[in-house]
This record gives C-alpha cells, sequence and structure tokens, in this order.
C-alpha cells in the first residue's frame, strides 16, 4: 500500500513543487492551502507523514498548531516542519513539540525525499516497538494476592489522583518498572510520555547529558529525558547510581522545575511527574555520604516497597497461570502442565524474583510444548537445582551421617518441616494434613525445633 503524505503550505507553487517530487517517488500525495484545510484533512484521516508550513493564512493560527492538533491524535505520526523565515527559537520549539525535522526553504529535492524516508522508517519503528512492548510488558499486570501485593495495588490505587514524587524500592527483577507504569497509567498523564533513564547503564560522564541534553554549535540539539517526559512521567531506575555531583542538579530541577541544557544558556520549563526506583539501601547510602540527604526527602515522598518472591511464595502459583496463559498466547504454543506443587518452586531463593520465575516459564512455554507433567518437573528440577545446589545438598548430607543419630534427625526433621512450611505457605493446618500430623503436635514439634515462621 502506498504511503499517504499530506503536504501543507500556502504557496501553490511550494505545493506543487513537493507533490512533483513525492509522487515521482510513489508516494500518495494530499494538499491543503490553508489553515482550515489542514484541520479538515487531519479530521478526515491522518497521514503517514505530513510536511508542514510555519507560516499560513491565519495571523493566530499557525504551523505549530498544526504540529500540535496531529501529535495530539498520535505521537508517532512524523511531522517535518519547512519554513523560509522561521528563527533559531521557532525551529527548537517545533522540534520540542514533536516535530521530527526542520527544514529552511529553499530545500533541494534529495533533503526532502530523504527526510520523508527517515520519518517514515522512524514511525515503523515506533509502532514495531509499541507492539513489541505491548506484547511483552505492558499487557503484563501486578499479580498476586499475598499482603504485601495487595498493599502496593491499594497504594496505586491512591497515587490515581495525586501527583507526588514516587520512590519505588525492592530487589531486582521484583517489578519496580511494572509498578512505575501502572502509576502514570493510573494517572491524569496517562496520554503524555512515560520515559526511562537507567542510571546503571549509563557511563560516569554521560548522565548530565542524558538528563538535561545539550546544545551544540551548529545549532543541533540533543534533547534529555526531562525534556523528553515534559507534561509525563519520568522514571529514574537505579536513582542511586547517579553520581554525587550530578544529584545537586537533579535537586535543583525539582525545587525550580527548570534547568539549562549543557552548553546552553536559556532555562527550559518542565512539568513532570518523577518516580525513582532503587534496589540499594538510599538510607544507608545517606548515612555513608554516597546519596544527598535532601535529593532523598524529595524522591522519597511516596514510598512503595516490592518483597522478594521467596517471601511471597504464596503468590508463586498464581504467577505461574498468568504467565503460562501469556507468553503460550505470544509465541503461539501451547501452554505447558506445571505442577505447582513442586517443592522445588517454594524452596528455591528466586534471586531473579519475578522476572526469574517469568523466564522460566517462558522457557519452559517454548521448550515443553506437549510434553507430560512429569518431564517438565524434571526439567524444573534440572534448572532450579545446578550441580552447585546438589553438592550443598551432599554436604548437608555428609554432615548428617556424621553426627550421632538425635541431632541427625532433628536435622533432617527440621529442613523436612521448613520444606513443607513453606511449600505450604506458612499455613499450618495445611502442612499438618499433608505430613500427617496433629496441628497441635505440629506446633510443639515446630517450638521444639526453633522453627519460628518461614518468611
Amino acid at each position: 500500500m502506498l504511503k499517504e503524505i499530506l503536504v501543507i503550505d500556502d504557496n501553490p507553487d511550494i505545493r506543487l513543487l513537493v507533490c512533483n517530487i513525492l509522487e515521482e517517488q510513489n508516494f500518495k500525495v494530499r494538499t491543503a492551502a490553508n489553515y482550515d484545510q489542514a484541520v479538515l484533512e487531519i479530521d478526515k484521516r491522518l497521514p503517514d507523514l505530513a510536511i508542514v508550513d510555519i507560516k499560513l493564512d491565519k495571523p493566530d493560527k499557525d504551523g505549530i498548531d498544526l504540529l500540535k492538533l496531529i501529535t495530539k491524535k498520535n505521537k508517532n505520526t512524523p511531522v517535518i516542519m519547512i519554513s523560509g523565515h522561521a528563527t533559531v527559537k521557532v525551529a527548537v520549539e517545533a522540534i520540542r513539540l514533536g516535530a521530527y525535522e526542520f527544514i529552511e526553504k529553499p530545500f533541494s529535492k534529495e533533503k526532502i525525499v530523504n527526510y520523508v524516508n527517515r520519518g517514515l522508517e522512524s514511525s515503523l519503528l515506533k509502532k514495531e516497538k509499541d507492539i513489541f512492548e505491548n506484547k511483552l510488558f505492558h499487557s503484563f499486570d501486578l499479580i498476586g494476592e499475598s499482603p504485601d501485593i495487595m498493599k502496593v495495588k491499594k497504594i496505586i490505587e491512591k497515587l490515581s489522583t495525586s501527583e507526588s514524587r514516587v520512590l519505588i524500592s525492592g530487589p531486582t527483577g521484583s517489578g519496580k518498572e511494572l509498578v512505575a507504569r501502572k502509576i502514570h497509567k493510573n494517572s491524569a498523564r496517562v496520554k503524555e510520555p512515560f520515559i526511562i533513564i537507567n542510571a546503571a547503564l549509563l557511563k560516569e560522564k554521560t548522565y548530565e547529558k542524558e538528563l538535561f541534553g545539550e546544545e551544540f554549535e551548529d545549532g543541533n540539539i540533543s534533547f534529555g529525558a526531562l525534556e523528553r517526559a515534559n507534561r509525563g512521567t519520568l522514571l529514574i531506575d537505579e536513582v542511586s547510581e547517579i553520581p554525587y555531583e550530578t544529584q545537586a542538579n537533579v535537586l535543583r530541577v525539582l525545587i525550580d522545575q527548570k534547568f539549562k541544557r549543557i552548553n546552553g544558556s536559556k532555562n527550559i520549563n518542565v512539568n513532570i511527574r518523577l518516580i525513582s526506583s532503587t534496589s540499594k539501601d538510599l538510607n544507608q547510602l545517606v548515612r555513608e555520604n554516597k546519596f544527598r540527604e535532601d535529593l532523598f526527602h524529595r524522591l522519597n515522598v511516596m514510598p512503595v516497597v516490592l518483597t522478594s518472591l521467596s517471601s511471597r511464595t504464596e503468590d508463586i502459583p498464581l504467577l505461574i497461570e498468568y504467565f503460562k496463559t501469556k507468553l503460550s498466547e505470544i509465541n503461539g504454543v501451547q501452554k505447558p502442565e506445571i505442577d505447582i506443587k513442586n517443592d522445588n518452586l517454594y524452596t528455591y531463593n528466586w534471586p531473579g524474583n519475578v522476572r526469574e520465575l517469568r523466564n522460566l516459564v517462558e522457557r519452559l512455554t517454548i521448550l515443553s510444548s506437549n510434553e507430560s507433567k512429569q518431564k517438565i518437573n524434571q526439567l524444573i528440577d534440572d534448572i532450579l537445582n545446578p550441580s552447585s545446589n546438589i553438592s550443598t545438598e551432599n554436604n548437608s548430607l555428609l554432615q548428617s551421617f556424621q553426627s550421632p543419630l538425635k541431632e541427625a534427625r532433628e536435622h533432617f526433621e527440621i529442613e523436612y518441616l521448613t520444606t513443607q512450611l513453606k511449600k505450604h505457605h506458612g499455613n499450618i493446618s495445611k502442612t499438618a494434613d499433608f505430613i500427617g500430623m496433629e496441628r497441635s503436635a505440629l506446633h510443639r514439634k515446630l517450638k521444639s525445633l526453633g522453627i519460628k515462621g518461614i518468611n
């Protein structure tokens, strides 16, 4: 299908010239000669790309207003702005508002064709990225009925009517980015950008450039995360990794809601909702003078704490069923028969937390199509119990053989009862029924062995 370009310019010679150039390249072209015609064409059907002149027939409405209209309808529609007498300020404003490119008149055939092709390629990549992310991430939900997860869900609900800054703490893989996306999705900023900057992945010398952007001598501008997130939400992932010196500049932005680009002279005003996340203890870093206390208090207006998966094993069956359904749909295969009573699922430490469980389910979904539950169980055991774990178990067993009978029996009972309690999510009654003991007798046994509780 031919790509459709909308050309908006009040100069008939320019319209004809651009139309001829684009039609030679096998594009379908629509035109508008003034502001009102342009609005009608945009409302009728959004093009694949628009070429818009800055100055039109109305004194109070111009191409910038049309740019806002197009990007409001679809932010991924590339818009190339053209002008013969626009200032640098106007060009910068157009780019800031979402224009793909700004071209000064007169322009060559090669330049306009090049920018149109690049704009369409960029749009296609954005669409593919959105589809991919919707399948693999945005469609995932916060799953669980444990007290910890229910508390987080209630906080997200309350934050839907708030503009407060949020600090999400939790171990790696526990779902911090997912929570941040849910907060943004439930907020009044849902139609505005959600920008992520991962401080742990940046080189030390690039933090300020990535946050604040940069101006170059040739007039080009590299927009930073703060500017790209304007009117929307900015997630600073692993905020603890921002260098101490840069933290002062971040604090100043939070106070003033404005900043200067690197090599820039003018203040850029921003209106963003800031969410930060960390897998480290920021309180401890403050005490060690590795994180600014004043910045910590500015970020930690509304704390959200995610716990490890091993501390809420009752959510594992729900997560497995959820990921089975989602991942089998994404990969176009049959759901695997995963035995949710497999002890290893509950005794394994899950250092990668929910992300690691999701990866396990995805691996089983791909590798175990049409396999029996027994074979899948064996695969789970092989994945969760590598040779290092077997070696640890052998050492434990060897220690039992080297102990007197009473100590060996006691060691076995502690291991056995701890495993069963984890399997039954700390429920004494269910554990007692499974192992064939009276509930009161199990209580006494746990007390005598010093087993106080299961996390």
